[in-house]
């Protein structure tokens, strides 16, 4: 928790930067310290002039080129999602300036759409979201018989088919197996990246069906008026009181895993041993610290798990390596292979029982 010097403190900075403001945005020069002691609706961000702009910019120009007429509109907030009957979407703050972008991937080890691919991939996502609020697409019979039923329930966790053919393979992690709403979106962002050549990427596949039937639902789309019309913008960045580093303190307590040693130990025990023969090897949790960077990456990679959530893995394993007092026995590039094993077995124990759910 901040205290009341750190409170004091951010108002300071806020009303003397205030004075000095120019053509920059007043806390550009603060520090990353007091850079986390600033409320987010004090950012003053906005999405015209940034790289995010042209992003958006193209992906308007992709529906033109597909004949879409619709086009979502688009606000700042925390999160990437989509409100249930908004014809829009948020995008998270921190790609609508670099030094923020920097931040995130300080705090979170990544930035989710930090790069030009991952953004579209996602504006095409949750632009199926948005065209689906409306028009209604999901109101429509086979829509259901095609995707599912709209109104199931959204779980904390989904145990995904790797080897499905039903589905397509855009976000990481298999995200279309986990809601009907999720498949109709990630089947739309395939549908609509342009030179994607879904046809024959899919060829063979059941899934091709439900590509089809977009195809022929974006015809009808053509000549529909708009069901919905709500253009709001919930949790827009101005009505976030929060400051940068509550933000991240919140975000990182999602993914903040305690160790389940039952789990942990017998996986352990076969990678390290605790055997006094070893005393002399390096002990596992130097080992593991040394290679965490490439573990958590290989590990993240693998799993298409976010690396803050890998890296809450290896850091439970760290401890527990230090509370077993265990050593190295096998060389380093046969540890590193037993290792991403171990660290991918826990993230995905993290995943299946812990994680919360996606928002969409």
């Amino acid at each position: 928790m901040r205290s009341v010097a750190s409170k004091k403190r951010r108002a300071s900075i806020r009303t003397s930067s205030r004075k000095k403001r120019g053509r920059r945005l007043w806390w550009e020069k603060l520090s990353n310290e007091d850079l986390l002691d600033v409320r987010i609706c004090d950012l003053e961000l906005k999405i015209p002039g940034t790289a995010l702009q042209s992003r958006i910019n193209q992906l308007y120009d992709e529906l033109r080129r597909a004949g879409i007429a619709f086009r979502p509109h688009t606000w700042l907030s925390t999160d990437w999602f989509t409100p249930d009957g908004v014809i829009g979407f948020a995008v998270p703050f921190f790609l609508a300036h670099p030094r923020l972008a920097r931040i995130e991937h300080g705090q979170m080890l990544e930035v989710e759409g930090g790069n030009h691919t991952w953004c579209m991939k996602l504006l095409r996502h949750e632009t199926g979201h948005a065209i689906d609020n409306a028009y209604r697409l999901h109101w429509k019979k086979q829509w259901r018989e095609t995707f599912g039923k709209f109104s199931k329930p959204y779980h904390h966790t989904y145990a995904p088919n790797p080897a499905s053919r039903n589905h397509v393979q855009h976000l990481g992690y298999w995200y279309s197996q986990s809601h009907p709403a999720e498949d109709f979106a990630e089947s739309f962002a395939v549908w609509l990246r342009p030179g994607g050549r879904w046809r024959s990427r899919y060829e063979g596949w059941p899934v091709i069906s439900k590509l089809q039937f977009i195809e022929e639902l974006m015809v009808s789309v053509k000549r529909s008026k708009l069901a919905v019309k709500s253009r709001s913008r919930p949790d827009s960045l101005s009505t976030i009181r929060m400051t940068l580093g509550e933000y991240y303190a919140n975000k990182q307590q999602t993914y903040t895993q305690d160790s389940d040693d039952q789990i942990v130990d017998p996986y352990l025990h076969k990678l390290f041993s605790s055997d006094r023969t070893y005393r002399r090897r390096e002990t596992a949790a130097s080992f593991l610290r040394r290679f965490q960077t490439e573990l958590r990456n290989r590990v993240a990679s693998l799993t298409r798990q976010p690396k803050y959530l890998v890296e809450q893995a290896l850091n439970v394993l760290i401890l527990r390596c230090r509370e077993l007092d265990l050593r190295v026995m096998a060389p380093g590039s046969e540890n590193r292979i037993n290792a991403t094993i171990v660290i991918t077995i826990l993230t995905m124990h993290f995943v299946h029982d812990k994680k919360p759910q996606y928002r969409r």
